[in-house]
């Protein structure tokens, strides 16, 4: 597993809760989806200052998760970090790293995306990203896209 996670530039940090976890004793797959989502609300808002809940809207297309170690309550430092790794015409996607620490070294629990199609609440239809959110995504993540 090769992930550079000095290409992220936003973490947030994971609360966990006793009703996380498995009858295995380490998070139950399903939370980490949960997880993302919570930290995505949180890095929509810094990476897209003007970004309004109430009238800017997107539709969840796709989430992968890779699991690659278990995530136990006693981890320390649990957060997740998120970047934009692509922009198109109507979606772009986010990728997530899942980390703790344990000794000084950082643990890499598990991976994944999600692919966001921008959503028009009035009409229920898919839209084009609007120039302000894909200018402060790019500029966020400096994100390179053949798509203007």
């Amino acid at each position: 597993m090769d992930i550079d996670l000095s290409t992220f530039k936003f973490s947030f940090p994971i609360q966990m809760r006793w009703s996380d976890m498995d009858p295995l004793g380490h998070a139950n797959n399903g939370i980490y989806v949960t997880y993302f989502e919570i930290a995505r609300g949180k890095y929509m808002i810094e990476a897209c200052p003007n970004w309004n809940w109430e009238k800017d809207m997107f539709l969840i297309a796709s989430v992968t998760v890779d699991f690659h170690r278990e995530l136990l309550l006693t981890a320390e430092d649990a957060k997740v970090h998120i970047r934009t790794s692509d922009i198109g015409n109507k979606s772009f996607v986010l990728d997530y790293v899942i980390t703790s620490v344990k000794n000084g070294e950082t643990i890499i629990h598990a991976s994944g995306n999600t692919t966001q199609i921008m959503f028009d609440m009035k009409s229920r239809k898919t839209i084009k990203i609007p120039n302000w959110v894909r200018a402060s995504l790019i500029d966020f993540d400096n994100v390179v896209t053949d798509v203007s």
